[in-house]
């Protein structure tokens, strides 16, 4: 069973995402500070994916991706953004630090499950493949989430 570490500072919906996953078979652990995964990313096991809300006190999610993406252990871990983070300029930043996936809130719970079981199932040559797509055209939001979703299509298992 693949692991999700899911990072929000909000309890409820922690406790949310670790229904909804938990009942697509994930394992799931929970961490509710940019500071906190990566304590816990220091540790065994690494997990999977990490599901990472960018509006956090202390450390935000911006940083923390940047922080996963710099580190040579984590480099390549996907992660896919959970936010209410919306505006064409935030998508695009979100891509630019290298996320795998990018899901606006509020969100549709089976879209959530389904985005979280194809990151997961990609290769990193495969995660690269769709970053690129949704840097292709970052001035079309819409645009890129079709071509996104339609190169996604090619990669599943």
């Amino acid at each position: 069973m693949p692991t999700v570490l899911v990072v929000d500072d909000a309890a409820d919906l922690r406790f949310l995402f670790r229904a909804v996953l938990s009942r697509a078979g994930f394992d799931v652990v929970e961490a509710s500070s940019g500071r906190e995964v990566l304590a816990m990313l220091d540790q065994d096991p690494v997990p999977d994916v990490v599901l990472l809300d960018v509006q956090m006190p202390d450390m935000d999610g911006w940083d923390t991706l940047t922080a996963i993406r710099a580190r040579v252990d984590t480099h390549e871990l996907p992660v896919i953004l959970c936010t209410v983070k919306a505006s064409e300029e935030d998508v695009h930043r979100g891509w630019m630090l290298g996320c795998d996936g990018y899901v606006t809130k509020p969100f549709d719970i089976v879209a959530l499950r389904e985005e979280v079981a194809a990151v997961v199932s990609r290769s990193a040559e495969q995660r690269l493949a769709v970053r690129a797509v949704a840097l292709a055209a970052p001035h079309d939001y819409e645009i890129d989430r079709t071509s996104i979703r339609s190169i996604a299509w090619t990669f599943r298992p």
